[in-house]
This record gives C-alpha cells, structure tokens and sequence, in this order.
C-alpha cells in the first residue's frame, strides 16, 4: 500500500526542473513538481499537494489535507512526520 501525505507549498523555483519545498506539520521537505506544474512554478506557491516518494501527485484543497492528516494521525495516533 502506497501512502500520500498532504503538504503545502511554501517555495518553488522559476521552472519545473528545480524543487519546490512542502510544509508537512512543520518540516520542510522539497519535492518535484512537474507532474502537476503546469504554467509557472510560483502559481502553486500555498496549493496543497499530496506527496508520495518526493513527488506532488496531485493538488488538493485545504479541506482534503485537512481530513487526510487527521486520518492518519488518527490511524498512528500522532502526527505524520514525513
């Protein structure tokens, strides 16, 4: 089973090929962004993505990530550390 985590973009770089950096329950990690980047990079700055060996899969809303890490807070019983 694969498991996406929610994370908000906080930087990003002037082109796909750069990484752009998530926020998971406060720790930065940076991921690739071109397979949900379509015009520039600095667009996705405050979008939630979902997160899956490094990559943005795909964009969710605030609500969704909202509800996925309480899912799997709920599941571990505590706060996903990515």
């Amino acid at each position: 089973m694969c498991i996406g985590v929610p994370g908000k973009i906080v930087a990003a770089g002037d082109s796909i090929h750069e990484p752009a950096w998530v926020e998971i329950n406060a720790i930065r990690r940076q991921i690739n962004i071109s397979l949900i980047c379509e015009n520039s990079p600095q667009e996705l700055m405050g979008c939630w993505v979902l997160v899956h060996v490094g990559f943005a899969m795909s964009i969710i809303d605030e609500q969704e990530a909202s509800n996925i890490l309480e899912m799997l807070k709920n599941i571990t019983g505590e706060a996903v550390i990515p």
